[in-house]
């Protein structure tokens, strides 16, 4: 398994993911690939058989409560998985590496098999809510 961390999040979740075992994990600007629209990302990332992570939720999985319409990850017959970092406008970098921080611990114990499969980690006021749920929804 490797991340894609989408550039609107900090490079130093890549470099969370490596420190975790994810050593191929690699950053959209690491890449060159800085100012890339969503559709052409979501093509690099299925080619690529990257797990993308990114706080764009709406635009890759769907709109909350439905996810897959119009999601890019829900277009894809097949994709190696998305992690959403889900927190209020500007999130900050203590609260994205938090966020994360719980993404990989969920998928340490749960198993690093996202393939078509989007997990979900939501801040909300007292709390954080994970979701794992298969997308398409089949």
């Amino acid at each position: 398994m490797k991340f894609l961390v989408d550039e609107c999040l900090s490079q130093k979740l890549t470099t969370m993911a490596r420190d975790r075992g994810y050593a191929e994990s690699s950053h959209v600007h690491w890449l060159g690939l800085g100012g890339i629209q969503d559709w052409n990302l979501i093509r690099w990332a299925v080619d690529g058989d990257w797990t993308l992570v990114t706080k764009n939720s709406y635009d890759f999985r769907g709109p909350a409560g439905a996810p897959g319409k119009p999601g890019l990850h829900a277009a894809q017959p097949i994709h190696a998985g998305l992690v959403c970092l889900n927190g209020p406008l500007g999130m900050n970098l203590a609260l994205q590496e938090e966020l994360f921080d719980i993404a990989l611990g969920e998928i340490a114990v749960l198993g690093d098999d996202l393939v078509n499969q989007v997990l979900e980690v939501t801040a909300g006021d007292t709390d954080v809510l994970i979701e794992r749920y298969p997308l398409p929804v089949t």
